[in-house]
């Protein structure tokens, strides 16, 4: 059987047969409630975000919203990102150049920026696996939002892999610059109480 990474209940069902899991059977998987993400024939999967993971990210892709218009660029949630063939990840925001909103999967190279809402149950993953894959897929800027600190962290790509530009804790603010032009407190994004994971 294919090698899954679950971080919830989820019945094998879905899987190949003792073989990689590939493109092709990925999206023949459709719709479902759980976020699914493919990763060298191997399939990653999480429960539904929580409403304040939703939340956060519908409050940022808002603030960010305006100075993508303002470059002809797009602000999108939870789409399907082509890394290179094989891996395939839904990271929780992007902001892309002009791409076919009727397409499936999104390429990379349209990708100016790639966000993820880092919680508890998906840190490693968030921290390490994914920022790797990012860095390797050559998308230039990758922005983690911490739950657990509430701190936002810019990060560069820089010779191949990414490096921490800013540091952004509550009562201050990041002010974006590329790829589009944004000023982002981290109570902004959940005002009135802590994050939690």
């Amino acid at each position: 059987m294919a090698r899954l990474w679950e971080t919830g209940a989820m019945t094998s069902a879905i899987l190949g047969q003792g073989t990689p899991v590939t493109e092709e059977e990925f999206f023949a998987l459709g719709e479902t409630s759980r976020r699914i993400e493919l990763f060298d024939g191997s399939l990653y999967v999480t429960p539904a975000p929580t409403p304040r993971h939703r939340m956060i990210s519908r409050r940022l892709a808002n603030l960010l919203d305006r100075g993508a218009a303002e470059r002809g660029l797009t602000v999108m949630e939870a789409v399907n990102v082509r890394l290179q063939p094989g891996r395939i990840p839904i990271p929780d925001l992007v902001i892309t150049t002009d791409i076919d909103l009727d397409e499936l999967v999104i390429d990379a190279g349209a990708v100016l920026l790639v966000c993820e809402i880092v919680s508890p149950s998906n840190a490693s993953a968030d921290k390490v696996l994914k920022m790797h894959y990012y860095a390797t897929a050559g998308i230039p800027w990758y922005l983690l939002v911490d739950q657990a600190t509430q701190a936002l962290h810019l990060h560069e790509l820089a010779d191949g892999r990414y490096r921490e530009r800013s540091v952004t804790l509550p009562g201050h603010k990041l002010h974006l610059r590329e790829p589009v032009v944004a000023s982002i407190a981290p109570e902004d994004l959940l005002p009135g109480r802590p994050f939690q994971g």
